[in-house]
Protein backbone atom coordinates (compact mmCIF):
# COMPACT_ATOMS: atom_id res chain seq x y z
CA UNK A 1 0.00 0.00 0.00
CA UNK A 2 1.53 3.61 -1.43
CA UNK A 3 2.09 5.83 1.95
CA UNK A 4 1.07 9.26 1.17
CA UNK A 5 1.63 12.60 3.43
CA UNK A 6 -0.40 15.12 2.98
CA UNK A 7 -0.94 18.80 4.30
CA UNK A 8 -3.13 18.80 7.32
CA UNK A 9 -3.66 22.36 7.97
CA UNK A 10 -3.14 26.04 5.85
CA UNK A 11 -3.16 27.05 3.00
CA UNK A 12 -1.31 23.30 1.15
CA UNK A 13 -4.20 21.50 2.80
CA UNK A 14 -7.56 22.02 1.24
CA UNK A 15 -6.09 22.54 -2.39
CA UNK A 16 -4.29 19.34 -2.11
CA UNK A 17 -7.17 17.20 -0.88
CA UNK A 18 -9.24 19.16 -3.68
CA UNK A 19 -7.21 17.86 -6.30
CA UNK A 20 -6.65 14.43 -4.81
CA UNK A 21 -10.72 13.95 -4.58
CA UNK A 22 -10.16 15.05 -8.65
CA UNK A 23 -7.76 12.43 -9.29
CA UNK A 24 -10.13 9.73 -7.45
CA UNK A 25 -8.75 9.24 -4.05
CA UNK A 26 -10.90 8.85 -1.20
CA UNK A 27 -10.01 12.04 1.28
CA UNK A 28 -11.46 12.72 4.96
CA UNK A 29 -14.64 14.07 5.89
CA UNK A 30 -13.38 14.52 9.84
CA UNK A 31 -10.26 17.32 10.16
CA UNK A 32 -9.75 15.15 13.15
CA UNK A 33 -8.64 12.06 11.28
CA UNK A 34 -5.06 12.06 10.84
CA UNK A 35 -4.85 8.71 9.18
CA UNK A 36 -7.52 7.65 6.32
CA UNK A 37 -7.15 4.33 4.14
CA UNK A 38 -8.55 4.08 0.74
CA UNK A 39 -8.46 0.48 0.19
CA UNK A 40 -9.81 0.81 -3.35
CA UNK A 41 -6.70 2.54 -4.51
CA UNK A 42 -4.19 0.72 -2.08
CA UNK A 43 -3.44 4.46 -0.98
CA UNK A 44 -2.71 5.00 2.74
CA UNK A 45 -3.06 8.74 3.70
CA UNK A 46 -1.31 10.81 6.56
CA UNK A 47 -2.67 14.03 7.31
CA UNK A 48 0.59 15.94 8.55
CA UNK A 49 2.00 19.36 9.50
CA UNK A 50 2.88 20.66 6.20
CA UNK A 51 5.96 21.74 7.77
CA UNK A 52 7.04 17.90 9.17
CA UNK A 53 6.16 16.15 5.78
CA UNK A 54 9.61 16.81 3.71
CA UNK A 55 11.10 15.05 6.89
CA UNK A 56 8.45 12.03 7.44
CA UNK A 57 9.57 11.68 3.63
CA UNK A 58 13.21 11.69 3.38
CA UNK A 59 13.35 9.41 6.57
CA UNK A 60 11.58 7.12 4.18
CA UNK A 61 8.54 6.42 6.55
CA UNK A 62 6.34 7.67 4.06
CA UNK A 63 6.84 6.89 0.16
CA UNK A 64 5.68 10.52 -1.26
CA UNK A 65 3.94 13.71 0.11
CA UNK A 66 2.65 16.95 -1.12
CA UNK A 67 4.00 20.40 0.74
CA UNK A 68 5.72 23.51 -0.30
CA UNK A 69 9.07 23.67 -2.13
CA UNK A 70 9.92 26.50 0.42
CA UNK A 71 8.93 24.28 3.04
CA UNK A 72 10.97 20.97 1.58
CA UNK A 73 13.92 23.21 1.09
CA UNK A 74 14.04 24.21 4.52
CA UNK A 75 13.87 21.76 6.32
CA UNK A 76 17.11 20.26 4.45
CA UNK A 77 15.66 16.27 4.56
CA UNK A 78 16.37 13.65 2.05
CA UNK A 79 13.60 14.27 -0.33
CA UNK A 80 13.37 16.13 -3.81
CA UNK A 81 10.24 17.00 -5.70
CA UNK A 82 9.38 15.04 -8.44
CA UNK A 83 5.84 17.17 -9.67
CA UNK A 84 4.73 20.82 -9.31
CA UNK A 85 1.15 20.83 -8.61
CA UNK A 86 0.25 24.73 -9.73
CA UNK A 87 -1.32 25.83 -6.73
CA UNK A 88 0.20 28.20 -3.50
CA UNK A 89 2.11 29.83 -5.24
CA UNK A 90 4.41 31.93 -3.37
CA UNK A 91 7.73 33.96 -3.03
CA UNK A 92 10.19 34.58 -0.26
CA UNK A 93 11.24 37.75 -0.24
CA UNK A 94 13.52 40.06 2.13
CA UNK A 95 11.61 43.13 3.35
CA UNK A 96 12.76 46.35 5.71
CA UNK A 97 11.72 49.55 6.81
CA UNK A 98 11.46 52.33 3.63
CA UNK A 99 14.75 54.05 3.16
CA UNK A 100 17.58 51.57 4.78
CA UNK A 101 19.21 49.02 3.22
CA UNK A 102 18.33 47.81 -0.54
CA UNK A 103 19.71 44.92 -1.71
CA UNK A 104 21.48 41.59 0.07
CA UNK A 105 24.64 42.77 -0.59
CA UNK A 106 24.06 45.26 2.83
CA UNK A 107 22.87 42.29 5.16
CA UNK A 108 26.43 42.49 6.59
CA UNK A 109 26.25 42.94 10.08
CA UNK A 110 22.66 42.81 10.67
CA UNK A 111 19.77 40.08 11.96
CA UNK A 112 17.36 38.67 9.77
CA UNK A 113 14.26 37.45 11.17
CA UNK A 114 12.34 34.40 9.03
CA UNK A 115 10.57 31.12 9.36
CA UNK A 116 12.75 30.06 6.87
CA UNK A 117 15.95 29.70 8.66
CA UNK A 118 17.84 26.94 6.50
CA UNK A 119 16.74 28.75 3.25
CA UNK A 120 17.83 32.15 4.45
CA UNK A 121 20.89 31.27 5.77
CA UNK A 122 22.01 29.31 2.48
CA UNK A 123 20.49 32.65 0.43
CA UNK A 124 23.17 35.00 2.75
CA UNK A 125 25.53 32.26 2.21
CA UNK A 126 25.61 31.77 -1.55
CA UNK A 127 25.93 35.94 -1.50
CA UNK A 128 28.77 36.03 0.71
CA UNK A 129 27.33 37.93 3.09
CA UNK A 130 27.88 37.90 7.26
CA UNK A 131 24.44 38.22 8.98
CA UNK A 132 23.10 36.54 11.68
CA UNK A 133 19.81 34.48 11.21
CA UNK A 134 17.23 34.49 13.71
CA UNK A 135 14.25 31.85 13.52
CA UNK A 136 10.89 32.88 14.59
CA UNK A 137 7.49 30.48 14.20
CA UNK A 138 5.38 33.18 12.76
CA UNK A 139 4.23 37.12 12.49
CA UNK A 140 7.66 37.31 11.15
CA UNK A 141 7.09 41.22 10.06
CA UNK A 142 6.47 42.61 13.70
CA UNK A 143 10.26 41.71 14.83
CA UNK A 144 11.78 44.80 13.45
CA UNK A 145 8.83 47.11 15.17
CA UNK A 146 10.28 45.18 18.07
CA UNK A 147 13.80 45.05 17.70
CA UNK A 148 14.86 41.83 17.41
CA UNK A 149 15.87 42.17 13.43
CA UNK A 150 16.68 45.07 10.75
CA UNK A 151 15.21 43.02 8.10
CA UNK A 152 13.13 40.23 7.51
CA UNK A 153 12.71 37.05 5.01
CA UNK A 154 8.81 36.00 4.66
CA UNK A 155 6.54 34.44 2.57
CA UNK A 156 5.12 37.02 0.16
CA UNK A 157 1.61 36.38 -2.09
CA UNK A 158 0.36 40.54 -2.63
CA UNK A 159 3.02 42.23 -0.15
CA UNK A 160 -0.40 43.49 1.82
CA UNK A 161 0.48 42.29 5.22
CA UNK A 162 4.02 43.90 4.84
CA UNK A 163 2.70 46.95 3.56
CA UNK A 164 0.57 47.04 6.46
CA UNK A 165 3.28 46.94 8.54
CA UNK A 166 5.20 49.54 7.27
CA UNK A 167 7.48 47.46 5.40
CA UNK A 168 8.68 47.43 1.50
CA UNK A 169 10.09 44.61 -0.05
CA UNK A 170 13.77 44.88 -1.26
CA UNK A 171 16.30 42.75 -3.78
CA UNK A 172 14.97 39.90 -5.49
CA UNK A 173 13.46 36.86 -4.69
CA UNK A 174 15.13 34.31 -2.43
CA UNK A 175 13.07 31.72 -3.78
CA UNK A 176 9.52 30.85 -5.38
CA UNK A 177 7.41 28.13 -4.02
CA UNK A 178 4.65 26.35 -5.17
CA UNK A 179 3.16 23.28 -3.90
CA UNK A 180 4.77 19.94 -4.95
CA UNK A 181 5.09 16.23 -4.85
CA UNK A 182 8.09 15.01 -3.03
CA UNK A 183 9.40 11.73 -2.26
CA UNK A 184 13.33 10.54 -0.62
CA UNK A 185 15.98 11.56 -2.57
CA UNK A 186 17.38 8.77 -5.66
CA UNK A 187 15.52 6.27 -4.18
CA UNK A 188 12.57 4.68 -5.90
CA UNK A 189 10.43 3.12 -3.58
CA UNK A 190 9.58 -0.68 -3.60
CA UNK A 191 5.78 0.48 -4.55
CA UNK A 192 7.43 2.27 -7.59
CA UNK A 193 4.60 1.14 -10.29
CA UNK A 194 2.17 2.71 -7.61
CA UNK A 195 4.09 6.07 -7.49
CA UNK A 196 3.98 6.27 -11.58
CA UNK A 197 0.55 5.86 -11.27
CA UNK A 198 -0.21 8.48 -8.71
CA UNK A 199 1.52 11.01 -11.02
CA UNK A 200 -0.03 10.07 -13.91
CA UNK A 201 -3.23 10.82 -12.01
CA UNK A 202 -2.43 14.33 -10.53
CA UNK A 203 -0.60 14.88 -14.12
CA UNK A 204 -4.31 14.02 -15.71
CA UNK A 205 -5.89 16.73 -12.96
CA UNK A 206 -3.20 19.59 -13.81
CA UNK A 207 -4.38 19.07 -17.86
CA UNK A 208 -7.81 18.72 -17.32
CA UNK A 209 -7.94 22.06 -15.42
CA UNK A 210 -5.70 23.93 -18.08
CA UNK A 211 -7.77 22.57 -20.90
CA UNK A 212 -11.66 22.16 -22.24
CA UNK A 213 -12.97 20.04 -25.09
CA UNK A 214 -13.98 22.19 -28.10
CA UNK A 215 -16.61 20.73 -30.67
CA UNK A 216 -17.88 22.85 -33.47
CA UNK A 217 -18.87 22.73 -37.09
CA UNK A 218 -17.65 23.92 -40.06
CA UNK A 219 -17.76 23.17 -43.99
CA UNK A 220 -14.95 20.73 -45.16
CA UNK A 221 -13.07 23.00 -47.26
CA UNK A 222 -12.48 25.23 -44.58
CA UNK A 223 -11.39 22.46 -42.22
CA UNK A 224 -7.34 23.38 -42.49
CA UNK A 225 -8.02 26.37 -41.79
CA UNK A 226 -9.65 25.79 -38.28
CA UNK A 227 -7.36 23.09 -37.28
CA UNK A 228 -4.82 25.85 -37.37
CA UNK A 229 -6.67 27.20 -35.01
CA UNK A 230 -7.57 24.32 -33.02
CA UNK A 231 -4.41 22.03 -33.25
CA UNK A 232 -5.11 19.75 -29.97
CA UNK A 233 -2.68 18.02 -28.29
CA UNK A 234 -1.57 15.54 -31.14
CA UNK A 235 -4.50 16.00 -33.79
CA UNK A 236 -8.22 16.97 -33.81
CA UNK A 237 -11.06 14.72 -34.09
CA UNK A 238 -12.97 15.51 -37.68
CA UNK A 239 -16.09 13.57 -38.59
CA UNK A 240 -18.48 14.06 -41.80
CA UNK A 241 -22.20 15.33 -40.94
CA UNK A 242 -25.27 14.13 -42.25
CA UNK A 243 -25.07 17.21 -44.57
CA UNK A 244 -22.96 17.06 -47.44
CA UNK A 245 -19.87 19.31 -47.50
CA UNK A 246 -19.86 19.92 -43.83
CA UNK A 247 -17.90 18.33 -40.91
CA UNK A 248 -17.80 18.05 -36.93
CA UNK A 249 -14.52 18.77 -35.15
CA UNK A 250 -13.23 18.19 -31.46
CA UNK A 251 -10.28 19.43 -29.80
CA UNK A 252 -8.66 20.26 -26.69
CA UNK A 253 -7.55 24.01 -26.35
CA UNK A 254 -6.44 25.76 -22.90
CA UNK A 255 -9.26 27.24 -21.01
CA UNK A 256 -7.39 30.64 -21.54
CA UNK A 257 -7.71 30.77 -24.83
CA UNK A 258 -10.86 29.47 -25.19
CA UNK A 259 -13.15 32.63 -25.81
CA UNK A 260 -10.88 33.68 -28.34
CA UNK A 261 -10.61 30.75 -30.44
CA UNK A 262 -14.22 30.87 -30.33
CA UNK A 263 -14.29 33.98 -31.95
CA UNK A 264 -12.27 33.28 -34.55
CA UNK A 265 -13.85 29.94 -35.58
CA UNK A 266 -16.82 32.07 -35.96
CA UNK A 267 -15.72 34.52 -37.99
CA UNK A 268 -14.58 31.94 -39.99
CA UNK A 269 -17.70 30.13 -40.34
CA UNK A 270 -18.20 27.52 -37.92
CA UNK A 271 -21.05 27.12 -36.03
CA UNK A 272 -22.53 25.42 -33.03
CA UNK A 273 -19.20 25.94 -31.21
CA UNK A 274 -19.37 24.53 -27.72
CA UNK A 275 -16.79 23.91 -24.99
CA UNK A 276 -17.09 21.47 -22.28
CA UNK A 277 -14.87 20.38 -18.95
CA UNK A 278 -12.65 17.96 -18.86
CA UNK A 279 -12.98 16.17 -15.25
CA UNK A 280 -10.20 13.81 -15.53
CA UNK A 281 -7.61 12.71 -18.69
CA UNK A 282 -4.53 10.37 -19.41
CA UNK A 283 -1.85 11.83 -22.28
Amino acid sequence: MLRIAVPNKGSLSEPASAMLHEAGYRQRKDSRELVLVDSGNQVEFFFLRPRDIAVYVGSGKLDIGITGRDLLQDSGADAEEILQLGFAASTLRYATRPGTVRDVSQFGGLTVATSFSGVVTRHLAEHGVNASVVHLDGAVETAIQLGVAEVIADVVETGTTLRNAGLEIIGEPVLSSEAVVIRRTGRPTEDEPKVQQFLRRMQGVLVARRYVMMDYDIRAELVEKAVALTPGLESPTVSPLHDQGWVAVRSMVPTQDAQRIMDDLYDLGARAILTTGIHACRL
